[in-house]
């Protein structure tokens, strides 16, 4: 049965002005888990450094992060008043009073069969970064009951706070790259299934460890990644969409986030005291590619750094030799103009707009801010 849509407009009305009138949640800590669109140092930390340019816009150095500044889960840390998460895997700094981040740069959901130095892909994917968790938590609990001194205890999360957290995620986009290297559109379809199911796991797990509270990210428009056209100077017609996106991976995308919000509605009423906002970042990212000439970025599918000429590529920060030059593949200027960073990461000026199409809870469902994101709708 269809409802009219006028009836529809007024539930959703209805729905967000509930959703405002819900007192703010007090989320002492945040617990990430996701890949490089949201990793504040890990894969840094892990192997090899990430160099500048990165981080120059904001952090005026390398912090870890794959972009020019900040990333979604920094404008997270902002919004809701907390410092930006330490990575898990820092031994150096880390401070976990607020929190920690398990995300990783190359992560996946499900369990790669690829290394690293292949295609980047990390072997920290999703159900290991729960096992970290897991351990995290049990360690911070022991650590923080045997201190002596309250300095002991200040870096460390306090045990009453793993239940009254929020645990974000952010995480799929490698699953789709993987796939669309090694599958047909067809047999990535058909892996879409366990792609979801595994993520749902984590989310189960982190239930029972005590977590409440979720705010889970979908997928952005995979086809909207300029890497993808790197190698594919002209394509054929039909490929690409009438903003310059290639339409069959971001159909690919598409799916897999609807079949993502299917499984998390089905969660909810498995988990009765779980709290779980699914958040279309898809739609956010790719208003601004459509849109982006109205929003100040002029060329959205530009890349900001590396040299990337015809078929000859190299990559942000790095140096390599061409037409018997060495070539080092640095940033343009004017980047708060630019989408895409490094052609596979976006940078902090699209960060920032995604975060603020976001957090207000209008891409939601249910449709709930981030600082209400405790409430079960």
């Amino acid at each position: 049965m269809e409802f009219p849509a006028m009836v529809v407009f007024a539930f959703l009305v209805l729905q967000v002005t509930f959703a405002l009138a819900l007192p703010d949640c007090d989320f002492p800590v945040v617990f990430n888990f996701g890949d490089s669109n949201s990793d504040t140092g890990a894969i840094s930390a892990a192997f090899e450094p990430i160099r500048w340019p990165y981080g120059d816009v904001f952090f005026n150095k390398p912090s870890g992060r794959d972009s020019d500044g900040r990333l979604i889960i920094d404008f997270i840390a902002e919004r809701l008043r907390l410092p930006y998460l330490s990575a898990y895997l820092n031994s150096l700094g880390a401070n976990f009073r607020h929190g920690a981040n398990f995300a990783t740069g190359g992560s996946t959901v499900r369990k790669p069969n690829e290394t690293i130095y292949e295609y980047g892909i990390s072997p920290f994917f999703l159900d290991m970064q729960v096992t970290q968790f897991e351990q995290f938590k049990a360690r911070s609990n022991d650590l923080y009951n045997q201190a002596k001194n309250p300095s002991d205890r200040e870096k460390l999360t306090r045990p009453e706070d793993f239940s009254k957290a929020l645990y974000t995620f952010d995480i799929g986009q490698n699953d789709l790259a993987m796939g669309f290297r090694k599958l047909s559109i067809d047999q990535l379809r058909a892996a879409l299934p366990e792609i979801v199911n595994q993520f749902a796991s984590a989310v189960q797990r982190i239930y029972k460890l005590g977590g409440r509270s979720f705010w889970i990210h979908n997928t952005g428009p995979f086809g909207c990644l300029p890497v993808n056209q790197f190698y594919t100077l002209n394509p054929a017609p039909g490929i690409l969409d009438e903003h310059g996106c290639i339409k069959a991976q971001n159909d690919v995308s598409m799916e897999l986030n609807n079949q993502l919000k299917a499984k998390l509605e089905k969660l909810r009423a498995e988990l009765p005291d779980a709290a779980i906002t699914y958040v279309d970042v898809y739609a956010a990212k790719y208003a601004l590619i459509s849109n982006g000439k109205t929003q100040g970025f002029p060329n959205p599918l530009k890349v900001c750094c590396g040299y990337h000429v015809r078929y000859d590529h190299v990559w942000c920060g790095t140096k390599a030799p061409i037409n018997g030059s060495l070539v080092f593949g640095d940033a343009c200027e004017n980047r708060a103009q630019y989408v895409s960073w490094d052609g596979v990461h976006y940078s902090e000026a699209a960060n920032h707009f995604v975060a603020n199409h976001i957090l207000n809870g209008s891409l939601s469902s249910p449709p709930i801010p981030i600082t209400k994101a405790c409430h079960r709708s």
